[in-house]
């Protein structure tokens, strides 16, 4: 057995874990659960959409679909038909920043079960005839999502966002694009991204620690060798100084929608600590819920409850690795646009004027920390938190966000407001009936 231990990670209240760098340098996370005879097998690799150039635009979600297509020992079907005769469940996604592949099964299938999973995300054949015909269920994906409104306004909104960046592009790609590659370009991809150093295995659930390494080292360790493809290069984002506003008609539609968007903090900065990006991210998130989450929210009670103006407004942060993005996004009759958009920015001014009140502050937190604790109730959602934490940050930051949200304090939250939130350096999209 060929392993480091690097770290053990105990976090507050119920969520223990540790952390190993087996000697090939794949990254193993493990929490014991013996209280529920189930285990949750979560595979995280740096190999997003965030991996491609813009030729090979959609590659990293395509590849997610041929992983299942089998290997020359295992083939189409053979993966699905495994776990699911043992009572499992399996499934997949591709993000910008990562892929995420996971099983949750009963604990005494494990050992039977993951050679399935390594095999197929070690040793994908991705067979000719297989590309071809799954590329036809991709581009009927992509054609789908061009007649959801609430995607393509997103998706304009994100180039407005991002002009440079691959966060700007479709995690599914274009026709174009998809229609371009080749079998051996993905093998290429496969082969320079899904590599040890850059995996993740969380197990969480009923399996003894020295049990789960010895069955992720037996399991992931004949990795094929390193190809190389074409490597995403950097260019400096412009910032955003003035608003980026854009409109479109889809005639169909019965409501408008009004979506805005702003930079916000990502992990990785030159300029500042993990640590310091998490807690501005943070601070993000208690905005958001401060906005518009729940009927007594700011945009909420206004515009939806006193002034009847929108029917239905919400906000989020979304965390990614190299920038946030916080947006706002409203649903209403076209000749409230104008009035809505103002009176959001009138908001975000008050925001950054004057400090938040306690109790809002408390409701806010309140939120926040109740949707954690929810969320990290079974073996498949901390084996998604730690999977998560860990490709996107590091380990220890998965356990401290209630702690974090707690220590947050009104003149920090109207500093994050005034630097992040400007009602004149936006992106806008505006979409009309």
């Amino acid at each position: 057995m060929n392993f480091t231990r690097l770290s053990s990670v105990v976090s507050p209240a119920s969520l223990p874990a540790s952390r190993f760098t087996l000697g090939n340098g794949l990254t193993l996370v493990h929490q014991y659960i013996p209280a529920t005879p189930v285990v949750a097998v979560d595979v995280w690799v740096k190999a997003g959409a965030i991996a491609e150039t813009d030729e090979w635009s959609g590659m990293a979600h395509f590849l997610e679909h041929m992983i299942f297509k089998g290997t020359e020992q295992l083939p189409p079907g053979a993966f699905d038909l495994a776990i699911e005769s043992h009572g499992g469940v399996t499934n997949a996604a591709t993000s910008h920043d990562y892929a995420h592949y996971f099983i949750t099964t009963a604990s005494h299938q494990l050992e039977t079960s993951l050679p399935y999973l390594a095999e197929l995300l070690l040793h994908a054949a991705i067979p000719d005839n297989e590309f071809d015909r799954e590329r036809c269920v991709v581009l009927e994906e992509i054609n789908q999502a061009y007649d959801n409104p609430d995607w393509v306004a997103f998706q304009i909104l994100s180039e407005s966002v991002y002009q440079r960046h691959p966060y700007g592009r479709p995690i599914l790609g274009t026709d174009e694009t998809l229609m371009a590659r080749s079998p051996e370009e993905m093998r290429q991809f496969h082969q320079t991204h899904y590599q040890p150093e850059n995996i993740t295995v969380v197990v969480v659930g009923d399996v003894p620690q020295d049990l789960a390494i010895e069955l992720i080292s037996r399991n992931f360790q004949d990795f094929p060798a390193k190809a190389s493809c074409p490597q995403y290069l950097p260019e400096a984002e412009p910032p955003i100084t003035v608003i980026r506003r854009q409109e479109l008609s889809l005639p169909r539609l019965e409501q408008a929608r009004l979506m805005m968007a702003w930079l916000g903090p990502g992990v990785d900065s030159p300029c500042q600590t993990v640590e310091q990006q998490l807690q501005a991210a943070y601070g993000l998130d208690v905005l958001s819920v401060l906005l518009a989450e729940g009927r007594t929210s700011r945009l909420v009670r206004e515009l939806r409850e006193e002034r009847n103006l929108v029917q239905a407004i919400s906000s989020g942060f979304s965390l990614q690795r190299e920038s946030g993005l916080f947006t706002i996004t409203a649903w209403l009759d076209p000749e409230n646009l104008e009035r809505v958009e103002a009176i959001i920015c009138d908001r975000l001014s008050e925001l950054a004027a004057i400090p938040l009140s306690e109790v809002e502050l408390a409701r806010c937190k309140r939120l926040l920390c109740n949707d954690y604790a929810f969320s990290t109730e079974t073996p498949s959602q901390l084996a998604g938190l730690y999977g998560y934490y860990n490709t996107l940050a590091t380990l220890e930051f998965a356990s401290t966000y209630p702690q974090r949200i707690q220590s947050l304090q009104p003149e920090e939250l109207q500093s994050l407001a005034s630097h992040y939130l400007s009602p004149y350096h936006y992106a806008a999209v505006v979409v009309r009936p």
